[in-house]
């Protein structure tokens, strides 16, 4: 990546040769470019919100800016590219979305969320660290921006406005006004499950901002929730990609004898899972873990493997990150051990489970979605 400061060197995380898409867009070049062009001061306290693998902070490393992330990934590929920009490892203060934000902030660059509720908590959060004198600059791709974008930072911050658009990105300025008469936070937000789900049947979810679905249960959960395997005798089972945990409490509260491990890589999916199963009154047999899949968990140690795998990353439809998920699955599950995935009908897993398990076997179809199991062998 070209910045007024040098050329950069970045991957995504993990990085894979084969991938050929880019850790960084035009919108990230359109913001470095005008810190530089307005000479805008960065002796103070820089916050970046949202940077998704590093590429803002490790050009402004020399300013030692705080990063604040809801993903693990986006995390460790930040640490891997400021290491090949030569930056020290503290020279950027890595803060995930859950934890206390910095008490001033003198500058705040905000990479613009595909979450919508995720951009509200965060500015909501940010709000009081900020000063009349804060600069205030979001970035987003134009198709990314619109004017609920606009009304949320105005509302939360202070007035706004917008750049023209340059290679299809779009800069947001805003002018705080810090007042005593701020909107509340309305996340993180709960709701009662429905009836005829199994086990979770009428019981209540917490929702912390940003993960998917987060007003209400999607369908293909609810499908999968219709579906679940008896677990009992099960030792260990793992939600992998656990959300808000509503998988792995339902299996919980079927089986209150198993040990769970709620694991995603978003911090506030592990939040929502932590908040969703303590809401339900658990015993607390149970792991949070917010991680790169299944790395770690040691390798024939888990009965059963839950699993609704997402394909999207940011913007791009991939089956990369299930095939991952398969495959830590495998690895880590014990000989007999079964692994069960909801998802698309049209995207092939049973395909993809063969290929990898030598078995597939279809547990229940819809119109749109299917449950699978697959069994290590």
């Amino acid at each position: 990546m070209t910045t007024p400061w040098g050329e950069l060197a970045l991957t995504r995380y993990p990085d894979d040769p084969r991938d050929q898409l880019r850790a960084w867009d035009a919108s990230d070049e359109y913001l470095l470019r005008h810190l530089e062009a307005e000479d805008v001061p960065l002796t103070g306290a820089v916050v970046v919100v949202g940077d998704r693998w590093g590429a803002l902070v490790s050009a402004l490393a020399a300013h030692r800016p705080a990063q604040i992330n809801d993903s693990f990934l986006s995390q460790e590929a930040t640490r891997a590219n400021l290491a090949r920009a030569g930056a020290e490892p503290d020279t950027v203060q890595l803060l995930s979305t859950q934890d206390p934000p910095p008490g001033r902030i003198d500058v705040l660059l905000v990479r613009v969320p595909k979450s919508l509720a995720l951009l509200e908590d965060q500015l909501s959060r940010l709000a009081p660290s900020v000063h009349e004198g804060t600069v205030v600059v979001g970035t987003g791709m134009v198709k990314d921006i619109h004017t609920s974008t606009l009304r949320l930072f105005e509302r939360i911050l202070g007035p706004t406005r917008t750049s023209l658009a340059e290679k299809k990105a779009r800069l947001i300025f805003c002018e705080p006004q810090p007042s005593p008469e701020r909107p509340a936070n309305p996340w993180p937000y709960g709701y009662t499950l429905p009836d005829g789900i199994g086990a979770a049947s009428g019981r209540p979810v917490v929702n912390h901002a940003g993960i998917f679905c987060a007003d209400r249960l999607d369908i293909g959960t609810r499908f999968f929730l219709q579906h679940l395997p008896d677990s009992g005798g099960a030792h260990r089972i793992v939600d992998l990609g656990c959300g808000n945990g509503v998988v792995g409490t339902a299996a919980a509260l079927a089986d209150p004898g198993a040990e769970v491990l709620f694991v995603d890589e978003s911090y506030q999916a592990v939040a929502s899972a932590e908040a969703t199963y303590k809401a339900n009154g658990m015993p607390g047999h149970a792991e949070f873990r917010v991680g790169d899949g299944l790395t770690g968990v040691p390798e024939g140690s888990v009965d059963i493997v839950l699993n609704n795998p997402p394909f999207h990353s940011h913007q791009t439809t991939t089956d990369a990150t299930a095939w991952r998920m398969f495959t830590g699955a495998r690895r880590a599950l014990r000989p007999g051990g079964e692994l069960w995935v909801v998802g698309n009908r049209h995207l092939g897993y049973h395909l993809k489970l063969r290929k990898l398990f030598g078995n597939s076997q279809l547990v229940a179809g819809g119109p749109k979605f299917v449950v699978l199991k697959a069994v290590k062998r």
